[in-house]
């Protein structure tokens, strides 16, 4: 069977599979289920173009890996066939570990464990299944392998999934903001003192791309719309695992029905018991038929938020600078209570305050090192002369407010 396939891609045109090992791994049930999970999850209810999925997202990473090794080893830098195909592999699974509408997801059913920590034992499984080819991958993936660089082409502020999803995101959005020149970028890719670093020629291109990553958090990743979406799965997922614990039947796919039972918090839950497992069996589709069945559910709460977020009738959010009254909050929480005849306890799944934060660049954090021509490193903040770039290094937090809209009369 020939396995060096040609993928096209709607962004960069055709993507070449570049070994047997990748074939087998994206053919892999793990993988293959990215195909249904959506990239952006809530994102299509604001732009309703963004409906890619991390499958896209795998390979389009992985493409522009191989680019950058192309270009470091025109540089001089010696990659092994092994290392090549190692850093190939830890793009092409690091978000493997990703389960359907992630912040949701990670705030009701998974509890305090990330993706990246699942997307590594997942790999670990499969360096089992695959007689441990995957060794160097992991290494790499973990920032454990002697060669650091090829970890930050993986894992960085500056890395081949950041420099993907931008591009991809604004092309499936049509957020012209967030287009990056990923060409011009990997072209001054270089290696100095083990580290990756873009050369001086290149500045401005980053420049560019940290001003789209912060434009595309606030149009796109932080959209009060797209929030309003997501805090409103949470608000079900929360509603629907405390009606489970106190012995209501709801309706679930057996993934779904299992992680609703069983309360995994941290690494060590997760591993045990098969929730692995069953967590690999989970995409965007459990979840939406689930809620699609719950808005007829008998509770007022579950079913209420349920037929809202089917039909769209997301929580209004108010996004401000200081924290949001905690009179106000309280206001709005008993006419939740008067107007749907429901506890206060349970008013709060329709009124409730929150916080967002937009880190487009932190120095110091595998900071972005510029070679500049007389051969010095130099951080991207210091190096270049767009002041702008010293708000960028800064963390903006701003307060969020979410009910339900029809609390508040309209003209």
């Amino acid at each position: 069977m020939n396995k060096r396939k040609i993928i096209n891609d709607p962004v960069y045109g055709f993507i070449t599979i570049p070994t047997d090992l990748v074939f087998d791994l994206i053919e892999h049930p793990y993988f293959q289920r990215l195909r249904y999970i959506k990239q952006l999850g809530m994102t299509h209810l604001v732009y309703p173009g963004a409906l890619h999925t991390r499958f896209h997202h795998a390979l389009g990473a992985m493409h522009l890996m191989k680019l950058s090794l192309e270009v470091l080893r025109s540089k001089g830098h010696e990659i092994t066939p092994d290392e090549e195909e190692g850093v190939t592999i830890a793009i092409l699974l690091h978000d493997v570990g990703h389960g359907p509408f992630s912040h949701a997801l990670e705030h009701t059913l998974v509890e305090g464990i990330s993706h990246e920590d699942i997307s590594v034992m997942l790999m670990d499984r499969l360096n089992k299944q695959f007689d441990g080819r995957l060794t160097t991958a992991i290494s790499i993936f973990k920032g454990t392998y002697a060669k650091g660089f090829l970890h930050e082409l993986v894992s960085s502020q500056l890395d081949m999934d950041r420099l993907d999803y931008l591009n991809r995101d604004s092309f499936f959005t049509g957020v012209s903001e967030g287009v990056i020149s990923s060409d011009r970028i990997i072209k001054m890719l270089n290696v100095k003192d083990g580290h990756i670093a873009i050369e001086e020629k290149g500045i401005y291109s980053v420049e560019k791309f940290l001003i789209a990553r912060r434009l595309m958090y606030w149009q796109v990743y932080l959209h009060k719309t797209v929030i309003a979406g997501e805090q409103l799965l949470v608000k079900i997922l929360q509603r629907a695992r405390k009606l489970v614990m106190q012995g209501h039947r709801l309706f679930a796919t057996p993934a779904l029905e299992h992680l609703l039972t069983n309360k995994i918090t941290g690494d060590a839950s997760l591993l045990a018991d098969h929730h692995l497992e069953i967590f690999t069996a989970l995409d965007d589709t459990d979840i939406m038929s689930a809620v699609k069945v719950w808005a007829t559910h008998e509770d007022f709460v579950l079913a209420k938020l349920c037929t809202d977020f089917v039909q769209r009738k997301l929580f209004h959010v108010d996004i401000t600078a200081q924290p949001i009254a905690a009179g106000y909050i309280d206001e709005l929480t008993e006419r939740a209570a008067s107007r749907y005849n429901i506890s206060k306890e349970d008013a709060g799944y329709f009124v409730f305050g929150d916080s967002i934060r937009n880190d487009a660049y932190q120095p110091g954090d595998g900071n972005i090192r510029i070679l500049m021509k007389n051969g010095s490193i130099i951080d991207i903040a210091a190096a270049s002369d767009n002041s702008n770039l010293e708000a960028l290094a800064k963390t903006v937090k701003k307060y969020i407010l979410c009910y339900s809209k029809d609390l508040v009369a309209r003209d």
